[in-house]
């Protein structure tokens, strides 16, 4: 593999895992938002409190995941972000399973933010491999 077209496919995993801890800032986000303003102004709750938000918003993060950090893991052979993503979505999950409220929120940052650190992981441990310090 060319170096142009090797760099073209760690460019694009790096996307992917921007795009991973976009998503989880947006999660994180929604959780907080919603609560203060469920709470203090008693608006959006249906809306914002939908079931099918937190499953799609799961699937999205999983999906990203597997591929950005999965792929990630098979190139550097580093399993650090790998593990600490997939506890980030099993509390996500978590999340799923319990009323929404203060503990669903609590779950749900928890985990986008192991998600997150798990992005941030691969995308250092990337970085050495492209500059040849894997």
């Amino acid at each position: 593999m060319t170096f142009t077209m090797h760099s073209g496919i760690l460019s694009i995993r790096a996307r992917l895992d921007r795009a991973g801890m976009l998503l989880s800032g947006l999660c994180a986000l929604h959780c907080i938002a919603s609560i203060i303003l469920i709470s203090a102004l008693g608006i959006g709750g249906g809306w914002l409190l939908a079931p099918e938000i937190h499953r799609f918003g799961l699937v999205f993060a999983v999906l990203i995941a597997a591929v950005a950090i999965g792929w990630g893991a098979l190139r550097h052979r580093r399993m650090a972000p790998f593990v600490v993503a997939m506890m980030g979505l099993t509390f996500m999950g978590g999340a799923l399973a319990v009323p929404h409220g203060v503990q669903e929120a609590v779950l749900t940052i928890i985990g986008v933010s192991l998600v997150t650190l798990g992005h941030i992981l691969n995308l250092r441990h990337a970085h050495g491999t492209l500059s040849g310090r894997a």
